[in-house]
């Protein structure tokens, strides 16, 4: 095999294995299993996951690739994750934090203890920060907590100075974090055990509560979390707004909602959709409903609403990343394709295979012009000059189909499960156009983490009761459906962008993508949900109650299953999304998302298939 490879392979292999033994070596574990893939070191019980190398190595890109190998063997040697869970606060900041400040920990331990292994982890950690995209970073981005905190943190354990592409962010954020938490940070160095993971979460906690961020989840706090901390949620009414061509779709939810509570809401549209849910069973609608909120305790019941929509954002992938950037990330997204290409093809084909065989099917007999029709030889040699002897085949029946993929781009989708969903993406696109099935590929996030502009609209405006979504949504179109895939190859790697993936808001996510549908010309319409879990968002959540995000996912599920001629699935990514959607399947771990969107799609096409048999005439078609 080897004496098949040209030079560089060949010391590309042999320093892919070298850094095997290295990673297995440094993790002190003997049965430990390292596998090649992702964007950046990974660690899951005692499997660790690193980068593939650069296919050319040079000496920087040896150290980086080497610095992620000694990342991942450094936290499963001092990282104990269920004990790290335990520990853990419970705001989505202040877990962020945690999780940096642990990782620092773990690493600074091989650091002090190897100067090798310090440098190996300074190169992994200088292009990290350079992918972030922080030299860039302006003064309306939001603050890189998190980081800045790992990068003083380490620069007190290791005496290492903050990489140059970290410059910006030091500059900018390391005066305000030592005056609010300084002498706590100098407590969680001077940790006279730093294998002590107990004691180091126990300082790490100080710290993290000195920085005002502990527990900002928790919603019943009238102070901090109803105003501050409640940041992390909702990405509402950029449908209504933004998409003004159809507004009965994004008005759609709030019909049965308002008709459950009251009596029904000022800013209900009055068009077609809406006039069918109060036609067509309109008392059970309103029933079910008023007892899908009856299930959430703490939520007002009220119609669910956005405080303002002016800053909401729907907006092409090109437009929120620059070209070169976005060719980066296209690259990086690529280099993560070498990794999965083989096993989401063999299950693209599986499902190119299915759509081939319900079309063309049928042929046509007794022409006089097409194909030469073996079964009439005989009479061809006999006679000739005698017609209708050919054959063509015939185009079955096969509705024109959209398939719209809504991918959940939300911080908690970072790393891997981001990555696998944008190959699946990529994949899909190409397999369904070969198919001449129009795919659809759509994100949705937040503009901020901290309620953005809607928040800050309502501070000013004294703080309302009840003020709905609070948030600024971003929803991103990566594929139009009816752009070739070649030309939006590119767009899909913004979904490897780290700034980009803030908060979810599920349910107007879903209105948005629906109300896309809705406008589409073919006969059959069909939405994927891909998610790793519930809508979040801390400020609407408090301002609103607990559930309140919840409820209107739920609302909006009911009615596209119920009254929409959608057809709605979706896939959740260790997150179990079946007591949400009627159709959905739950994956463990996220490399079953390329089957598990290939099954569910064919399954789709296997129903329609069947219901097209049963509908067709017996015999032969002439």
């Amino acid at each position: 095999m080897l004496q098949a490879m040209t030079p560089k392979e060949q010391i590309r292999e042999a320093f892919k294995r070298a850094l095997l033994h290295a990673t297995r070596a440094l993790s002190a574990q003997h049965d430990v299993e390292v596998a090649f893939g992702g964007e950046h070191a990974s660690v899951q019980g005692k499997s660790a996951r690193i980068p593939l190398p650069a296919r050319t190595l040079d000496p920087d890109t040896a150290a980086i690739a080497r610095g992620e190998g000694d990342a991942a063997a450094l936290r499963l040697a001092h990282h104990d994750e269920t004990a790290h869970q335990t520990l853990a606060p419970k705001g989505a900041e202040a877990r962020a934090v945690f999780a940096a400040l642990e990782n620092a920990r773990c690493e600074a331990i091989g650091a002090r203890a190897l100067k090798g292994v310090g440098d190996n982890l300074a190169a992994a950690l200088s292009k990290t920060i350079a992918d972030k995209g922080y030299e860039q970073l302006s003064s309306n981005d939001p603050a890189p907590i998190a980081d800045v905190a790992a990068l003083m943190l380490r620069e007190r354990l290791t005496g290492r100075a903050p990489p140059p592409a970290a410059k910006a962010i030091m500059d900018q954020w390391r005066n305000e974090l030592e005056t609010r938490a300084g002498a706590a940070l100098d407590a969680v160095a001077a940790s006279p055990d730093l294998a002590n993971q107990e004691a180091f979460a126990a300082l790490a906690r100080d710290f993290i509560r000195d920085l005002g961020l502990d527990d900002q989840d928790q919603g019943d706090q009238p102070e901090n979390d109803g105003q501050e901390d409640n940041d992390e949620s909702d990405n509402s009414e950029n449908d209504a707004s933004d998409d003004s061509d159809q507004p009965d779709a994004s008005d759609m939810p709030e019909e049965p909602g308002a008709g459950d509570t009251e009596d029904g809401d000022a800013d209900m549209s009055e068009q077609d959709m809406d006039t069918s849910m109060e036609e067509d069973d309109g008392a059970a609608e309103n029933a079910k409903i008023s007892s899908i909120r009856a299930k959430f305790e703490g939520d007002t019941g009220d119609a669910y609403k956005a405080y303002v929509t002016e800053f909401d954002e729907i907006a092409d992938a090109a437009e929120l990343c620059d070209p070169e950037e976005l060719a980066r990330l296209r690259r990086s997204l690529d280099r993560q394709l070498e990794n999965f290409h083989n096993v989401v093809s063999r299950l693209a084909n599986k499902l190119q295979r299915k759509l081939m065989a319900q079309q063309n099917r049928s042929w046509m007999f007794d022409l006089d012009e097409g194909v030469l029709d073996a079964a009439r030889l005989a009479r061809v040699v006999a006679d000739p000059m005698q017609p209708l002897s050919y054959k063509m085949e015939k185009d079955q029946e096969f509705r024109d189909t959209v398939v719209t993929l809504l991918i959940d781009n939300s911080g908690s989708m970072r790393g891997r499960p981001i990555t696998i969903a944008a190959i699946c993406a990529d994949i899909l696109a190409r397999t369904l156009e070969r198919c001449g099935v129009k795919v659809e590929i759509l994100g949705f996030t937040t503009r901020a983490w901290k309620g953005g502009q809607s928040r800050e609209k309502w501070v000013q405006d004294g703080r309302p009761a009840k003020p709905g979504r609070l948030n600024d949504l971003r929803h991103v179109i990566y594929k139009p459906a009816d752009a070739p895939w070649r030309r939006a190859r590119t767009s899909l790697g913004l979904m490897m962008k780290e700034g980009l993936l803030k908060e979810n808001i599920d349910g107007e996510a879903l209105m948005w993508a629906h109300s896309r549908l809705l406008a589409r010309p073919e006969s059959r319409r069909i939405l994927m949900m891909i998610s790793d879990g519930a809508p979040v968002d801390d400020t609407t959540s408090s301002a609103n109650g607990g559930a309140y995000l919840e409820r209107h996912l739920r609302e909006v599920i009911h009615y596209i299953e119920n009254r929409s001629p959608v057809e709605l699935l979706a896939i959740g990514i260790g997150h179990d999304v079946t007591r949400y959607y009627r159709r959905a399947l739950t994956i463990v771990d996220v490399e079953q998302l390329g089957g598990a969107i290939i099954d569910k799609l064919a399954e789709l096409f296997d129903e329609e298939a069947l219901r097209r048999n049963e509908r067709r005439p017996r015999g032969r078609a002439a």
